[in-house]
């Protein structure tokens, strides 16, 4: 189904390496969530430190929201699937990230944030991904990214697959509108019609994953099947190929370089070292976020 290795310079199929279903645990005021990355299971998928999903129709599963509370080392990317969500922080950025819509926040020496449900009923679903700074950037001033969904190109590919660009360049050369040097990442929320391919390059030196929102898709040559609900950690090689099942699927493909760095982490702060994490809390404590 997809390349294999072979000499001449073709591509190398990425197969799914590790499937994950989550853990679920709660964060913030009593959020329900399912963690994928940051787990037992996976502690971290470089330069990717957690990834959640927050999918409920219950308000009482996320109404106390993620009230103020500081990061420092890295950044957060939040993506609505469905229901409102409201961010603001002490740098004076705010918004409301409505479906389809992400916002991507990058912490660098500290900053204090909330993001609070903008509903009290109904469903509220979607991902927060915490994606590592390099330890030269893990001190740069804070900045706030948001882009609602009319600013997110939608690419066509025929037939029947459609592919959301978050972030990165697409191998027909639609381009996100998330640009971080650093770690390079590809964020695409792809749809595909029964039986159909997609197939996508990845620079070899990125770590990545799919996770199906909906559906079931087939992944690589070996075939893996990942599930709804499913997670599946993609190995090495340069290119992916996903099949779609017997219905019409949705899934995530996420990818970012490797950073090769040591994460020292501590709560909200993602460091190098312990000494730093200490010096976080200090500053902290003391009112210099």
């Amino acid at each position: 189904m997809a390349a294999t290795l072979k000499t001449g310079g073709l591509a190398v199929s990425r197969e799914v390496a590790q499937t994950l279903s989550g853990v679920g645990t709660s964060d913030g005021n009593g959020v329900k969530l399912t963690r994928f990355i940051g787990s037992r299971d996976l502690n971290m998928l470089d330069p990717f430190l957690l990834l959640d999903l927050f999918q409920s129709d219950e308000a009482s599963d996320y109404i106390g929201g993620f009230p103020s509370h500081p990061h420092r080392g890295f950044q957060t990317v939040t993506y609505m699937l469905a229901g409102r969500m409201r961010h603001k922080d002490n740098a004076g950025h705010e918004g409301v990230i409505e479906p389809g819509g992400v916002q991507w926040m990058n912490a660098g020496r500290g900053v204090i944030h909330s993001e609070m449900p903008e509903q009290e009923s109904g469903l509220l679903s979607g991902f927060q991904l915490w994606v590592n700074l390099p330890a030269a950037d893990k001190m740069s001033p804070p900045t706030y990214q948001e882009f609602a969904a009319a600013d997110i190109p939608v690419e066509s590919r025929a037939p029947g697959v459609g592919v959301k660009v978050i972030a990165g360049r697409t191998d027909f050369g639609t381009v996100g509108p998330v640009e971080i040097p650093a770690t390079d990442p590809r964020y695409f929320d792809v749809d595909l019609e029964a039986g159909a391919v997609f197939s996508q390059n990845i620079p070899q030196g990125h770590n990545g994953f799919i996770h199906v929102i909906g559906g079931g898709v087939v992944v690589g040559g070996e075939a893996a099947e990942l599930t709804e609900g499913t997670l599946g950690v993609l190995g090495p090689g340069d290119r992916v190929q996903v099949l779609g099942g017997e219905m019409s699927s949705r899934f995530l493909l996420v990818a970012g370089r490797e950073l090769d760095e040591p994460v020292a982490r501590g709560g909200p702060f993602v460091m190098t070292t312990r000494q730093q994490i200490i010096e976080a809390f200090e500053d902290y404590r003391a009112g210099r976020f």
